[in-house]
């Protein structure tokens, strides 16, 4: 299949293109091509650390690891496991008020949503319904009734989501695609800011967070489903359908 821009052509060595017309020379190499999981352009690599190796795509900005550096499912899900999400917890409200306030404000009363990402003791679904809002909730450890995603709703919401997923192509446009036209998806996730920044930032040192957003990554998203960002503080940003 043709390689995308700037994509290098892979093949094993001692191919039939390493011999045609190579006697008496150096057979020829080619480089590992690093394919970005949002937008399947090529990838250099960003930064390495003792433990992982970070590589930024050239098209739409994402910095990510490679899948041998996953975590097996069993291993992600203890990590989950272990957090303390708890609705009455008013330090853990005031941090998800970052999301709930800012897209509240812009919704209709009685608005319907769905909160993707739930986590083990789903909060944010809370705040909106205690907000005046009607909630679905899904996650594929603590909620998996995957009959939510087959439905519309005025707005999605993934806090502190999008840097967990694997396939982040296919996740976010699955999000984008339960908005209802005039809806809003709001995700809430720390942003690549620098190199140097990345290299002391804390965010990386998670082992489950695997895939890494900044503003041009999202101002990327956005022109590919023909809106815009709208950044609110350090964290949050809203897509309007």
């Amino acid at each position: 299949t043709p390689s995308k821009a700037g994509a290098r052509l892979c093949l094993p060595s001692g191919s039939l293109l390493d011999r045609m017309g190579n006697r008496g020379q150096k057979p020829m190499t080619f480089a590992r091509t690093i394919v970005c999981p949002l937008c399947s352009f090529a990838a250099k690599k960003y930064h390495q650390d003792r433990r992982r190796a970070y590589y930024q795509c050239q098209n739409c900005r994402l910095v990510f690891v490679l899948p041998d550096a996953f975590l097996s499912v069993a291993d992600e899900k203890a990590v989950y496991d272990l957090h303390q999400n708890d609705p009455d917890d008013a330090g853990y409200r005031t941090f998800l008020s970052r999301m709930s306030l800012p897209l509240h404000e812009r919704l209709s009363t009685g608005s319907r949503g769905l909160d993707f990402g739930s986590g083990p003791g789903p909060t944010l679904s809370v705040l909106f319904e205690e907000l005046g809002h009607t909630m679905a909730i899904y996650d594929p450890f603590y909620a998996p009734d995957r009959s939510v995603l087959a439905d519309e709703y005025d707005f999605v919401t993934a806090t502190e989501v999008v840097e967990h997923l694997r396939s982040p192509q296919a996740s976010v446009n699955r999000m984008w695609g339960c908005v209802k036209p005039g809806g809003y998806l709001g995700i809430m996730s720390k942003l690549v800011i620098d190199r140097a920044a990345f290299a002391n930032w804390h965010y990386k040192n998670d082992d489950t967070h695997i895939c890494f957003f900044s503003r041009e990554t999202f101002d990327w998203l956005a022109g590919e489903w023909g809106t815009e960002a709208l950044f609110i503080g350090k964290d949050v940003t809203l897509f309007q359908k």
